[in-house]
């Protein structure tokens, strides 16, 4: 089980690294137009409605500097379950348990503070999910007491 449990978390981390650069590509090399905040509004429309096209810009650092701590956030899992995970140290199945509540808690508060369901908190309950599941594959770690590292 140990064997398809990092399997499965590097198949989660791996795509979470690869639609964290897909997003940044559309925030720094898509066109504005493309760029869609709501189905029908681009990046650029807001901008170019309103007579300031600095706010294209803006939104779309916004939209980098989020992709890049998304990226920065997918390597690091990927290495944390690459090295530490499967030499079988039991704080680093905590700290993947952690990164993925984080990450999912902080998509699903857009509904309470901001009241709205805009931004995809699927994605995060389902990486959510499939991470539950490879760790679930090897909790047994927990109770024996390997490697504390």
């Amino acid at each position: 089980m140990k064997t398809a449990s990092w399997i499965l978390l590097t198949v989660a981390a791996g795509l979470t690294l690869l639609g964290s650069l897909a997003s940044l590509g559309v925030a720094y090399f898509a066109s504005p137009t493309a760029d869609q905040i709501v189905p029908g509004t681009s990046v650029q429309a807001l901008g170019a409605d309103d007579g300031h096209p600095e706010i294209t810009t803006a939104l779309r650092a916004r939209r980098g500097t989020a992709a890049g701590y998304a990226v920065g956030y997918g390597l690091l899992l990927l290495i944390l379950i690459l090295v530490p995970y499967r030499r079988g140290e039991v704080w680093a199945w905590w700290a993947i348990l952690a990164g993925a509540v984080t990450v999912f808690v902080t998509y699903a508060l857009r509904l309470p503070t901001l009241g709205t369901r805009q931004g995809l908190v699927v994605p995060a309950a389902v990486q959510l999910g499939v991470i539950a599941v490879g760790l679930i594959l090897d909790a047994k770690r927990l109770g024996s007491g390997a490697a504390q590292g």
